[in-house]
């Protein structure tokens, strides 16, 4: 690249985007990050960086900082995320064939605590104005096409529109069949049991057939209004909801949030009191969850510990309620030490934490490698890094949880995982990926 990259962001009037950021969402082929009412949304591709391998998070890191060293910034708004952007989806494997990818945007559409903001991204040399970053974004939302109204969200992200319906969808089985996996599930015990490792994670996948077609504007919206706590993601065909933060950062405060431990709460129908009494007294009182949930906090806090002057976490997990699960979860807090007197950057810090024991198990290589020999399942993106960053060090990167690769128009390929520790029953296991197996079927129009 010969010319300066260069970008210029504006305030944009938040008045005409009533449906808040899923209103942006019309694209097959946009680039999604939104929470509630907050996030980013990026249109079209002006730079790409690939790699993989276990140096991919450095080697992004690395290009990142030289594009933006001598960009060329004009930001009248001054937010995290405002300015040059690129969104990224990293590989879980270094030993993956897929390949991990930074993409910049050529325009990005922003909401923060209720100001919305726009920026355009460029190599050319002609002069950006506020007038052209606007013509630019009519451009891509005119080029976008919707099936329906965008949906609304009421209070506590209820929805007024009905599921959608993928008439004629069919499933199938993926890597493995649902009798091979419980084996494995059970093979994953007789090992921890033998002392080896204390937890593993065990990971699926079904593919979905959609013969109508896969309509990824309209699973994102779907899941950006019905999974509100979670963080909706989409890169390159990656599409899903994660409830997990693996690290947000913003100047030099970082926080994470780690879930191990969950319930279908549908198992909750036909309980008397409060379905919220129900997870208390059957998640947050089992010591089998407790007991994975504290190895995957421990796993998060010690990686995090060297890049931090201070760090707080709950004492005590709380309760995640989502629409489908409920998760026992903790909020990890630090503020960034300098290092040879810079702070870590985003994937600096993924570096150093990914994978946590939330999605592999501990020890680490031990879980990694018998999740290579039990799985039979390059994970690709899934449990890997997804998010985006600034030229100003902040970020937000959860892990590809409830998600899916839509691998063709009418192809999708679904994950699913589940932590595995002694007491693990693999009927149970097997049904837990049921569950969370549902954001993205329901979101694709199928029942399960």
């Amino acid at each position: 690249m010969t010319s300066t990259f260069r970008t210029l962001t504006v305030p944009l009037d938040g008045t005409a985007s009533a449906g808040g950021l899923p209103q942006f969402l019309v694209r097959d082929d946009v680039l999604c990050w939104t929470r509630r009412e907050a996030g980013l949304v990026g249109f079209g591709e002006i730079a790409r960086f690939t790699a993989t391998g276990p140096e991919r998070f450095l080697e992004a890191d690395i290009w990142w900082r030289h594009l933006v060293l001598e960009a060329d910034i004009s930001d009248s708004v001054e937010l995290p995320g405002t300015g040059p952007v690129a969104f990224g989806s990293f590989a879980f494997s270094k030993k993956s064939t897929h390949v991990s990818r930074l993409i910049v945007p050529e325009i990005v559409v922003g909401v923060r605590d209720g100001r919305y903001w726009l920026t355009q991204l460029t190599f050319d040399d002609g002069e950006l104005t506020e007038a052209g970053a606007l013509a630019a974004l009519d451009g891509w939302l005119s080029g976008g096409s919707t099936s329906g109204d965008v949906p609304t969200g009421g209070e506590g992200g209820a929805v007024v529109h009905p599921l959608p319906s993928a008439d004629g969808a069919t499933l199938h089985t993926g890597s493995l069949s649902e009798e091979d996996w419980m084996a494995a599930v059970a093979a994953g015990v007789a090992e921890i049991r033998t002392g080896a490792l204390e937890k593993l994670v065990l990971a699926r996948d079904i593919v979905a057939t959609v013969p109508s077609g896969v309509n990824a504007a309209q699973v994102l919206r779907e899941l950006a209004v019905r999974y509100r706590e979670c963080w909706t993601y989409g890169v390159d065909g990656l599409v899903g909801a994660t409830p997990e933060m693996l690290i947000q950062v913003e100047g030099r405060t970082a926080q994470a949030r780690v879930l191990a431990g969950t319930l279908d709460r549908r198992d909750a129908h036909g309980e008397a009191g409060i379905p919220m009494d129900y997870a208390e007294r059957v998640l947050a009182g089992s010591e089998k969850q407790r007991h994975e949930h504290e190895i995957a906090i421990q796993s998060l806090t010690s990686q995090l510990a060297p890049f931090s002057e201070a760090m707080n976490a709950h004492d005590e997990p709380f309760i995640l309620e989502l629409p489908n699960v409920w998760h026992l979860a903790s909020d990890v807090k630090a503020e960034l030490a300098e290092v040879e007197g810079h702070v870590p950057t985003c994937l600096a810090l993924i570096n150093a934490l990914h994978p946590t024991a939330a999605v592999c198990g501990t020890p680490t290589l031990v879980a990694g490698a018998l999740i290579r020999k039990l799985e039979h399942l390059d994970r690709g993106p899934y449990a890997g890094p997804v998010g985006w960053l600034d030229a100003a060090g902040n970020g937000e990167w959860g892990i590809a949880l409830r998600g899916a690769v839509i691998e063709d128009p009418h192809t999708v390929r679904l994950y699913a995982g589940c932590g595995i520790v002694d007491g693990s029953q693999p009927e149970a296991e097997l049904a837990e990926t049921w569950a969370k197996f549902r954001p993205m079927l329901e979101s694709l129009g199928i029942s399960n």
